[in-house]
């Protein structure tokens, strides 16, 4: 699959990557994402890749001038849907290759009522991926009534099931400390980078990056808090000091 793996030398640079997830309008809208190109040109070559839902991409200005890698969304559902945990696929691959996407990424939610029809969708694409030679991120994370969306247990669990899936990338939650996420990634062939989550102080979520880092994470995939920030392009230097070793001075590159 040498499209694929060309594909992804894009997104994971030394195996590990920078992602800025913006689909989250799909779900409801956000501050901070009421102009994405925007945050894609503040953003452009400093982060290693962006998610997009198909809408935001085809009506964008910068996509196609992009340096860093375009991800396309393929699943959704809205916080005033029957089952928000209830994630559907929108769209198809050859939409996503149609506007330029270097990978695409689905979202499944272990543990909730309807995982396994999630399971079986990206299941689906996943062989559409291989054939199209695109890369697949998967966003497993374990939700349900009464789950720890944060435990070891319930992680590892999500994180495999998105590598027996097919998953060429995984996203889920960190468990809050190096040595329990150690034992995590042991079951993940595929680099595994950590959610974002809520919005936080930015002490506090370098601290985990760094953790994570220390414990073998593939990078991280940060939204909210890179977004919301009151200096966004700040902040993601800083999180590619940590990621990648790189510090981005007048223009220059230092390592």
């Amino acid at each position: 699959m040498q499209g694929k793996k060309r594909r992804l030398k894009r997104i994971m640079k030394n195996g590990r990557a920078i992602i800025i997830p913006m689909d989250h309008g799909m779900t409801k809208p956000e501050n901070g994402l009421e102009d994405v190109d925007r945050i894609m040109a503040m953003l452009d070559g400093i982060a290693d890749a962006f998610i997009l839902h198909k809408g935001m991409a085809k009506n964008s200005s910068m996509v196609e001038e992009l340096e860093s890698a375009l991800i396309i969304h393929l699943s959704a559902s809205t916080y005033l849907s029957p089952d928000p945990l209830d994630k559907r696929v929108i769209t198809s691959v050859e939409k996503a290759i149609q506007l330029g996407a270097d990978a695409v990424s689905v979202h499944v939610n272990i543990g909730c009522e309807r995982d396994i029809e999630q399971i079986r969708e990206a299941s689906l694409i996943s062989e559409k991926c291989d054939d199209y030679g695109i890369p697949l991120l998967v966003m497993a994370y374990p939700r349900g009534v009464g789950i720890n969306e944060f435990g070891a247990d319930e992680i590892k669990l999500a994180v495999r099931v998105a590598n027996e899936i097919g998953a060429d990338i995984v996203k889920t939650n960190y468990t809050g400390d190096a040595e329990s996420f150690k034992d995590v990634l042991k079951f993940s062939k595929a680099p595994v980078v950590i959610a974002g989550g809520s919005k936080t102080d930015e002490t506090s979520l370098l601290k985990t990056i760094e953790e994570a880092i220390s414990a073998g994470a593939g990078g991280v995939a940060i939204g909210r808090n890179v977004f919301q920030s009151r200096n966004p392009r700040n902040l993601v230097l800083k999180i590619s000091e940590i990621v990648h070793g790189v510090i981005y001075e007048r223009g220059m590159v230092n390592r």
